[in-house]
């Protein structure tokens, strides 16, 4: 994917009103067990695979696809052979 196309995907995400816009990289055959996170995500794929369990339904993510997670959402993650590369938009719950 493209530096435009990030910074697209920043700047809408931002506009959205997520909080932190980065980039994620994640190791081949990683897998991470269930668990949450203390802020929402919206993410799209941009390079590899990755096997979301999420709310008893598994789904399998490749380049191009987007996800998203509300906070604190049970969710476990497989990654495929050749790991995956996410653009990751999160908003932390404010107090």
């Amino acid at each position: 994917m493209t530096d435009a196309a990030y910074q697209t995907f920043e700047a809408e995400s931002l506009a959205a009103g997520f909080d932190e816009v980065l980039v994620r990289d994640w190791a081949p055959g990683l897998v991470i067990d269930t668990h949450t996170h203390p802020f929402a995500v919206s993410a799209r794929v941009v390079a590899g695979e990755v096997a979301l369990v999420a709310g008893g339904a598994t789904a399998h993510l490749r380049a191009g696809d987007r996800f998203e997670l509300e906070h604190g959402a049970p969710h476990a993650e497989r990654y495929g052979p050749e790991g995956a590369t996410f653009w990751v938009a999160r908003k932390h719950a404010v107090a």
